[in-house]
């Protein structure tokens, strides 16, 4: 159920039991109902790249609608690969004691996920995927309903060379029973700062706010 949905739902039922709303703001329990706690994680290894342009204008309609995020930079962070040795049986410490523990806090408890990456042959970057490959330990832990959206660049122009990492991100949210709450893919923009000239930013604004 999107906002407006809600909003319409919520008003609906406030009707059906003789309620009038609270004209001039927001109750108490209204803003405790739609305040959400978002985790950003990027991949881009350039610090000014194009989708973490995106994740900043994310960011900035989010906080203003009233959410709490929270960013990780993975090109930046300490995060070793997953090597399968199953310690964490799915469910517990990884043997790596790494900064993927701020992922680890955050995420358990946030109500909202961003994946913010380029488009690296055809799929997450390597460093936003060595994030995603250590969910494995968290499993038991994340399949709860969330959130999500995808922030995504690419320099091509070619609508079906987005498809795999679409295709992924997709899959990951059926498996981990999150829902899809908006995508923002930005093709044609290839050198740092080109995505500046195009309206993908403002919208990635406006998606932020809308959640």
């Amino acid at each position: 159920m999107n906002r407006r949905q809600f909003v319409a739902a919520s008003l609906a039922a406030t009707a059906a039991v003789g309620l009038a709303p609270v004209l001039g703001g927001t109750s108490t329990a209204e803003a405790k109902r739609t305040h959400m706690n978002i985790l950003v994680l990027t991949g881009s290894p350039r610090k000014n790249g194009n989708s973490a342009t995106l994740a900043a204008w994310f960011t900035k309609g989010a906080e203003e609608a009233g959410h709490s995020v929270r960013r990780f930079d993975a090109a930046f962070k300490d995060v070793h690969p997953c090597t399968a040795c199953n310690s964490c049986g799915m469910d517990g410490p990884c043997v790596f004691q790494d900064d993927f523990q701020f992922v680890r806090e955050h995420i358990i408890a946030a109500e909202g996920v961003v994946f913010a990456t380029p488009l690296y042959y055809f799929g997450f970057s390597s460093q936003l995927k060595a994030v995603i490959d250590r969910f494995y330990a968290i499993n038991g832990k994340i399949h709860r309903a969330k959130k999500a959206v995808l922030l995504m660049t690419y320099a091509d122009n070619a609508a079906r060379k987005e498809q795999p990492l679409v295709t992924h991100y997709e899959m990951l949210l059926e498996y981990l029973g999150w829902t899809d709450a908006g995508r923002v893919i930005a093709p044609g923009v290839w050198p740092a700062g080109a995505i500046n000239s195009t309206s993908y930013p403002q919208q990635a604004y406006t998606l932020g706010k809308s959640l």
